[in-house]
């Protein structure tokens, strides 16, 4: 897990994810770096145990598994997007 989210991007997608609280498609991400290496991060993701990926007709909708996350490594999660959005906050990103 600290390793998937040791990448900016694939950090920056668990924060959207866990910001917005619902599925999301993989196309509703703007991320700068080509679809390959999208579809790459979101691999990293998945197999880390950090999001589930399911099919809704020919998208593929992505949630963070906080549940999951939280029984294996209470706080870990909150705490890791806290240091995020304050890291974020001081250079001015979101």
């Amino acid at each position: 897990m600290l390793h998937a989210l040791s990448d900016p991007v694939r950090l920056r997608i668990v924060r959207r994810l866990a910001a917005e609280g619902v599925e999301l498609s993989c196309s509703h991400f703007d991320l700068p770096v080509s679809k390959s290496t999208t579809t790459h991060h979101f691999r990293v993701l998945r197999e880390s145990g950090v999001i589930r990926q399911t099919y809704e007709g020919t998208a593929k909708m992505n949630a963070v598994r906080r549940t999951d996350l939280d029984d294996l490594f209470p706080g870990l999660l909150d705490a890791l997007l806290a240091a995020a959005d304050r890291q974020a906050a001081h250079h001015g990103a979101r």
